[in-house]
């Protein structure tokens, strides 16, 4: 497979070449802005935008009251993730008519010249709310008085995974682990914030948006708009990350697009930071119980999930994601019984959607936790624990209780790799040498072995992919993805050459344009690779066979007597004629396939490792080493899976030890100073990372890549509080919520004694499914935390940001 290692968008991007939506210059655009509540639940009375209209530069400012014919938000089908029953009579207004359900939600659009004179506009409407009680929690939701849509519960699906467990199995087990666990709210966070331009063209609509599924946008504004597909076009430039926050159509998609079409006028929406951290998309957010069964040698006997989901004001594709955490809870492990159940929680949040990993961390967290909590109850190395319960490579595919069909594997294999490159011993003895010496800085080393599902759910593992061949001898690859930063105009023109045996500047490769392309799936859940790569493939090995046969016509030889070499065909036997591929095109006509490939899920794993210092005085944290060891299958592009693996380590550490939305106590955001306050992990913060990988294909591509870009989400966040907690001695998971800042540590090292001073509970001791958490609440500073947390509340993340 080609090896690719420099990237042909390199020289546009770092040169400050790159063409993004907000760079795109159309004659006579409008800038729009979005007024938005400032509460997060709330009647809405009136909106009035009598004086935004008189401002000078405003062209027109509107509510829902002057937009009659403005259409819902469309919902969002995702193959296994969407859930319709749960949208049922949640409509996402995109502008609110009567109630506003999220702080950030938008009441009025004003547009103008330019951003300027809107934003003078904007800051001139009124709108009058009369205010009811937030609810920023699955908790708050679930036990409150008050319902987010009128005669409906706050609850908008339930599922159950797997079967139920019998209490004999519990009752009977040698050790039962239980435990709660909290995934905060995380912001995204992309360099390039949401972008949408809308330039009507005579009977057609060109949009121009940051997005990761083309295709979808265009279906979706089409069935907003009751247009049709034809008539609108979807362009994806250049992008500056995405992470899942771009899949969807947003309700500032609809309402642009909307005034576009009513306007005749071209306009564009480009999301600034501060609405970013108010109104978008957030990840994870999810309370977890469970309960794991094991025998005196450490064999898994039972696995109980239950999952809270806090899914945000309007149940899209958020809905659905924890039906992810749920069929993933088996991990990787060989446990007999499984069963998850699930709520999805309507809360005066934004919408939850999907983030790197996007259910998949979740589930990983609650089983990895669990695990080295049971590893301490057993007296066992948590290495050994793990290794005793891996699914044998023998026993691929591998079909899990609840109803996962891991492809390929050899888990033990990823371990025993990690734990060498670690020096796992070495730093064990060292662990133990301090915890011997009372005047030495507790160190702790944590694992985490993870199974995670790529490529996306049946009825949406296919793609769109074409080769075309040009008078000129070049090449048109084109692909129904869509790059926000993966290197897919490099990994696929490397692709189609080595297929057609060209040089790779022969070969042009196109994407994100729904002209150019017939159908497209695009760019999420570690979907491109897996299934776009394949795609191409065939495509190309195809237009081979049919060039031949072209040749054989030509020549009047049987095909079997006409070779392909470097883009040359010959006569098989003496090579005496000869015509490269521009020759046959011009002497046959337009050569080009297209085809849709059409796979399985795939099942990508690998094992995290991580050696901390923790400070208990000042409950900092200081990570000396992690290891992430990833399989991925074949690896198309490795240069490129080592970016991805080590940006997504990155995000791991975020929601391990920085990130998380702090909410007041009327339920908005507290993130008055933007990223000062929302704190990302920075090139300072990145500890030293080695990046090590095993090789499984997946038996259902002639490929054998699986999906490589999620894996240190998933499987650093768990190693490294394992590695905390090993450090403090801790043994109640409560006391650990992420993100770990100073506070939380401070706080579980004095509960767990590793410190000197009162070792009172600063939260809960009981980590039963029934324990009430004495940590929630009110912090010091007044401000509610992350629902479910007590680490989150701004004054503690402002003190995280001063430590470091």
């Amino acid at each position: 497979m080609a090896h690719v290692w420099a990237r042909r968008e390199d020289a546009r991007l770092l040169t400050g070449h790159g063409r993004y939506v907000a760079d795109i210059v159309v004659p006579g655009c409008l800038d729009a802005v979005f007024v938005r509540s400032p509460v997060a639940h709330g009647r809405l009375r009136e909106v009035d935008c009598a004086a935004a209209r008189l401002v000078p530069g405003v062209r027109g400012a509107w509510s829902a009251a002057d937009l009659p014919g403005l259409p819902p938000v469309p919902f969002t089908v995702l193959a296994g993730l969407s859930a319709r029953d749960a949208v049922a009579g949640h409509e996402w207004p995109s502008l609110v008519s009567d109630r506003v359900r999220y702080a950030g939600e938008a009441v009025a659009v004003v547009v103008g010249d330019d951003r300027y004179h809107a934003e003078d506009g904007a800051a001139e409407v009124v709108a009058r709310i009369d205010p009811l009680p937030p609810m920023v929690s699955a908790a708050e939701a679930l036990d409150g008085p008050v319902s987010l849509f009128d005669g409906l519960e706050n609850v908008a699906l339930e599922r159950s995974v797997g079967t139920p467990i019998d209490e004999a199995v519990w009752q009977g087990a040698a050790v039962v682990v239980e435990a709660r666990y909290r995934q905060q709210l995380l912001l995204p966070s992309p360099m390039e914030c949401r972008a949408f331009l809308a330039v009507p063209e005579g009977d057609r609509l060109t949009v121009w948006c940051s997005h990761q599924a083309p295709h979808r946008l265009r279906r979706e504004l089409a069935e907003a708009l009751d247009l049709p597909s034809r008539r609108i076009r979807v362009v994806t430039p250049d992008s500056g990350g995405a992470f899942g926050s771009k899949s969807a159509t947003f309700p500032e998609y609809v309402t642009v697009a909307f005034l576009a079409v009513t306007t005749g006028l071209p306009i564009r929406w480009i999301e600034d930071r501060a609405e970013s951290l108010l109104a978008a998309t957030r990840g994870r957010g999810q309370d977890q119980r469970v309960r794991l069964a094991a025998d005196a040698e450490g064999h898994l006997l039972a696995y109980e999930l239950r999952i809270d989901a806090d899914v945000g004001a309007y149940p899209h594709i958020g809905a659905g994601l924890p039906t992810q955490t749920a069929r993933m809870s088996t991990g990787a492990y060989t446990t007999p019984l499984v069963h998850a159940t699930l709520r999805s929680v309507l809360t005066t949040t934004m919408p939850t959607y999907p983030y790197r990993g996007a259910g998949r961390p979740e589930a990983t967290f609650a089983l990895e936790r669990s695990m080295d909590v049971l590893a301490r109850r057993l007296g066992m190395d948590p290495a050994e624990l793990r290794r005793r319960n891996l699914i044998p490579p023998e026993r691929f595919p591998y079909e899990t209780p609840t109803g996962r069909l891991y492809d390929s594997g050899d888990y033990a294999a990823a371990l025993d790799l990690a734990l060498k490159t670690l020096e796992y011993d070495r730093w064990r003895a060292e662990r133990d040498r301090r915890r011997a010496d009372p005047a030495a800085t507790p160190l702790g080393i944590g694992l985490c072995c993870y199974v995670e599902r790529s490529g996306g759910e049946r009825g949406g593992l296919h793609e769109f992919g074409g080769v075309e061949a040009c008078p000129d001898g070049t090449v048109v690859a084109r692909c129904g993805t869509a790059s926000t930063g993966q290197s897919h105009e490099t990994t696929f023109a490397s692709l189609v050459a080595t297929a057609l045996g060209l040089d790779e500047s022969r070969v042009r490769f196109v994407e994100g344009d729904t002209d150019e392309l017939a159908d497209g799936v695009g760019s999420y859940a570690s979907r491109s690779a897996q299934v776009g790569g394949p795609a191409l493939w065939r495509a190309a090995t195809t237009l081979v066979d049919r060039a031949r046969e072209r040749a054989a016509r030509l020549w009047r030889l049987p095909v079997d007597e006409v070779a392909w070499s470097g883009g040359v065909l010959s006569s098989r036997w003496d090579g005496s004629v000869t015509l490269d591929l521009g020759g046959l095109v011009a002497a046959t006509g337009p050569l080009r396939v297209d085809d849709r490939f059409e796979t399985d899920m795939a099942f990508p794993f690998g094992t995290h490792a991580a050696v901390v210092e923790v400070d208990p005085e000042l409950g900092t944290v200081r990570i000396l080493r992690l290891v992430g060891v990833d399989d991925c299958g074949v690896m198309l592009n490795p240069a490129a899976v080592a970016g991805q693996a080590r940006g997504s380590i990155a995000q791991g550490i975020g929601q391990a030890l920085y990130e998380g939305v702090p909410y007041d106590e009327a339920g908005v955001p507290m993130l008055p100073y933007g990223l000062l306050d929302y704190l990302l992990p920075t090139f300072t913060e990145m500890p030293p990372v080695e990046i090590r990988e095993t090789t499984t294909p997946t038996p259902w591509t002639m490929l054998g890549a699986k999906g490589a870009g999620e894996s240190g989400c998933i499987g650093a966040p768990p190693a490294i509080v394992n590695a905390v907690a090993d450090a403090l001695g801790v043994t109640d998971p409560d006391l650990l919520r992420m993100p770990l800042t100073p506070d939380v540590v401070w706080r579980a090292a004095r509960a767990s004694g590793s410190a000197p001073g009162d070792a009172s509970d600063p939260g809960t001791l009981n980590s039963g499914p029934g324990a009430a958490s004495g940590s929630e609440g009110v912090s010091e500073t007044g401000a509610k935390p992350d629902p479910g947390t007590s680490n989150s509340a701004p004054g503690v993340a402002s003190k995280a940001g001063e430590d470091l």
